[in-house]
């Protein structure tokens, strides 16, 4: 598939589900189901970019996620402080820009000041924007947005009939990038999870029943296909 069929498809936001029943079809523990969703979403990324999509939103660890067991929790927490401290070359060599998008108070700091670090170093990469919603909840990012507007009202700093859409959006963590044109869903579960509740009101909707870690090329050249077929009216028609 070249680029030019997939340039309709400009961002792409993922929920990657099916980890731990990936792992429990394999006999092996959560984590090993963890490690190899990783390494999914590596591949993913470097598929996406070479598609053609500009931006991808994956939504790796949610705020009901820390209900979880803490074994497992801590086991997540340490493959994501993996990917913090990896070389950036292969990243720097493929362009790519990262974000992060969730609740940092509720992550340690060591982690915090990773994803800054990350940021920082990878902020001038222009071919792919990778967004990792990580410690995210979209009720929460929602609330959020709200007490910053009542803020701004109390100390008459903004007018309520000055309050819109777009005002809104950019006090949102995804204020930085354009809303989700598809969002994806593995695992064969049809559920969005708390997840770009604001972002995705215009979004396309896919419902792969592949488990995360076994996505793939071929299942994500399929999705941008079906994606192009798709006549998008915004309401007007």
């Amino acid at each position: 598939m070249s680029n030019e069929q997939t340039n309709k498809l400009r961002h792409l936001a993922i929920i990657m589900d099916g980890n731990r029943r990936w792992a429990r079809k394999h006999g092996l523990p959560a984590a090993a189901g963890h490690k190899k969703g990783a390494e999914t979403l590596e591949q993913v990324c470097r598929d996406a970019k070479d598609l053609g999509i500009r931006y991808l939103t994956l939504y790796a660890f949610s705020t009901e996620n820390w209900q979880r067991d803490p074994e497992e929790v801590a086991a997540l927490m340490g493959l994501l402080r993996q990917y913090l401290k990896n070389d950036l070359r292969e990243i720097q060599k493929n362009n790519v820009r990262i974000i992060f998008i969730g609740e940092r108070s509720m992550l340690d700091k060591d982690i915090v000041d990773g994803m800054q670090r990350i940021e920082s170093q990878t902020a001038g990469n222009t071919d792919l924007t990778l967004c990792l919603a990580v410690s995210y909840g979209s009720r929460q990012e929602i609330l959020n947005a709200v007490r910053r507007v009542a803020k701004l009202v109390r100390a008459d700093e903004l007018k309520v009939e000055e309050i819109d859409e777009h005002l809104f959006s950019n006090l949102l963590y995804t204020k930085d990038i354009p809303d989700p044109d598809m969002v994806v869903r593995t695992s064969g579960e049809q559920r969005i999870s708390n997840y770009l509740l604001w972002q995705v009101a215009y979004a396309e909707f896919y419902f792969s029943e592949l488990l995360w870690p076994d996505f793939n090329r071929a299942e994500l050249e399929k999705i941008v296909a079906n994606f192009n077929t798709r006549e998008r009216r915004y309401g007007r028609n």
